[in-house]
């Protein structure tokens, strides 16, 4: 079970192994500073504040670090547990039978399994892209890790899928008693909002691996 106080302390203990700071280690990510600032950890209302799968992507590549090896910071002593995940094909995810009320999977043919560790115990799944319908945000061949039970935020990455039957991948901008407002992965891209009445779900994205 990942948890807000562990993934800190994995970054700063990431940051440790390499003779950094976590500001040192946000720099040599091309992030800014203080991204990893204590200050920047929980809200002014005293909410928690995760940091965003891109920033530890980037914090990963930027020291090489694989995703085991972060999990095994996060779960000190070892632990990456092996946990079998329900896995479909992202264009699939439109066919509101593989789903409950809630976005979580139904048993069925559809529906597959992948060892994803770190997640055991969690309201996820996994979908895997297919084609270049998704792009930029997801490429061919990607593994998307996705809660809809997790908390949201501006800036995180969400699926959501409509009564109509579509699947969106887009980019949370802010979300209203009444809509959503999503927005495309880059900077200038106009915002879409979509009335709440609208969506069957919207799933947080957790983790994406290439």
């Amino acid at each position: 079970m990942l948890s807000h106080d562990r993934v800190w302390a994995a970054i700063d203990a990431l940051a440790a192994r390499h003779g950094m700071t976590a500001s040192g280690l946000a720099r040599k990510a091309g992030l800014d500073a203080t991204s990893f600032n204590k200050s920047k950890r929980t809200s002014p209302e005293g909410r928690d504040r995760w940091p965003s799968t891109e920033s530890i992507s980037k914090i990963l590549h930027a020291t090489g670090a694989s995703l085991e090896d972060f999990i095994r910071l996060v779960e000190p002593g070892g632990a990456t547990r092996g946990a079998f995940l329900p896995l479909t094909k992202l264009e699939l995810a439109a066919k509101g039978d593989l789903f409950t009320e809630d976005g979580l999977p139904k048993n069925g043919p559809a529906w597959e399994e992948i060892n994803f560790p770190g997640f055991a115990g969690d309201n996820v799944f996994a979908l895997e892209v297919s084609g270049d319908s998704f792009g930029p945000l997801f490429r061919d061949g990607d593994i998307i890790i996705v809660s809809p039970t997790a908390s949201m935020r501006k800036g995180d990455r969400v699926i959501v899928r409509t009564k109509a039957g579509e699947i969106i991948a887009k980019e949370l901008r802010r979300r209203t008693p009444k809509t959503l407002e999503l927005a495309s992965l880059g900077s200038g891209q106009e915002e879409t909002p979509l009335p709440l009445e609208d969506v069957s779900w919207v799933a947080r994205v957790m983790w994406s691996r290439h």
